[in-house]
């Protein structure tokens, strides 16, 4: 049986590397940037982080195995995930009521979105993606072993967690930066329909994909 030390480096390693990764997170914070300014990306950061608390709130209580066994499920999840990453896609190439680039229209945006509508992007953004609940549930029940006590498991729950959203609030301020913003004036809107068909593209792989 691994000891908690070696435990916890396995499952920092391997959350690290799952986390930079790109994939549909890294996608939709980026966009989040890009249409609403960074405070969008710090909520969207903060709502990955809690799409991976609840992956592994009912992944502890049992119901993640338990979830991963019945295909129907996963294909439930996989579609209504494929769905959610295409109509944010298609947001990008839809007419903007402004005549600026995205950064130009921060506060307006903001304004008609709200603080918690843009939190609720990042819980859905997370939670509908069913290799995001997969990892969870492969990490606790290969990488962790059963004997763990509950209070170390939670540990890692939250480690897991705080390593999303302190990664995406990386990326958001890395965005953010004056120098970033600066070339954003010019080509904000190409960049903003690339990552919205970035996103589209995501979407219909998930969609397509077993």
């Amino acid at each position: 049986m691994p000891s908690v030390s070696v435990e916890l480096v396995a499952v920092a390693t391997i959350t690290l590397l799952a986390v930079m990764s790109p994939g549909p997170d890294f996608a939709f914070v980026v966009r989040q940037c890009l249409m609403r300014g960074p405070r969008a990306g710090y909520l969207g950061a903060v709502g990955i982080g809690l799409g991976i608390a609840l992956h592994v709130s009912y992944t502890l209580l049992g119901f993640g195995l338990l979830m991963a066994q019945h295909a129907w499920l996963i294909e439930v999840i996989r579609y209504l995930g494929a769905a959610y990453l295409i109509w944010l896609g298609l947001g990008a190439f839809l007419p903007s009521r402004g005549q600026g680039d995205p950064v130009e229209t921060v506060e307006d945006s903001q304004r008609r979105s709200g603080d918690a509508w843009l939190l609720w992007q990042g819980v859905l953004c997370n939670a509908l993606n069913p290799k995001a609940m997969l990892f969870i549930v492969a990490l606790f029940s290969q990488v962790v072993s059963s004997s763990t006590a509950l209070s170390v498991q939670v540990g890692y729950g939250l480690f897991i967690a705080l390593a999303h959203v302190a990664w995406f609030a990386l990326l958001t301020r890395l965005v953010a930066t004056r120098g970033m913003q600066r070339r954003l004036q010019s080509f904000g809107r190409v960049l903003d329909k690339v990552v919205g068909a970035c996103l589209v593209g995501l979407g219909i792989r998930m969609a397509t994909s077993g």
